[in-house]
């Protein structure tokens, strides 16, 4: 299992990768909304501040994890450029094993 903050931190990084790629392209891809639909197990620290951590679980997993809450989310995110009121641009090559 992964925190879901990991897997929005790792898929920013994606884009931004996906955006510096974009420079000097000729065919650029304006990116829109990204859907995300993930499972997730729901955990609550017994600590004072009762903090809930989402952890995101593959469908393999997800079976093992039936004892505890698990949930299905979907999430709708807007990438945008900090300070700038442009569409983002991205384009690239596939990297090996990418679909």
């Amino acid at each position: 299992m992964i925190e879901l903050a990991c897997v929005i931190k790792d898929l920013r990084e994606e884009l931004n990768r996906a955006v510096a790629a974009a420079d000097g392209e000729a065919l650029r891809f304006e990116l829109g909304p990204i859907e995300l639909e993930l499972s997730v197990a729901l955990e609550q620290s017994a600590h004072a501040q009762g903090r809930v951590r989402f952890w995101v679980v593959d469908a393999e997993a997800d079976a093992g994890v039936s004892k505890t809450s698990t949930q299905r989310i979907s999430l709708t995110l807007q990438p945008t450029l900090a300070g700038s009121s442009r569409p983002v641009a991205i384009s690239g090559a596939a990297e090996p094993n990418e679909r």
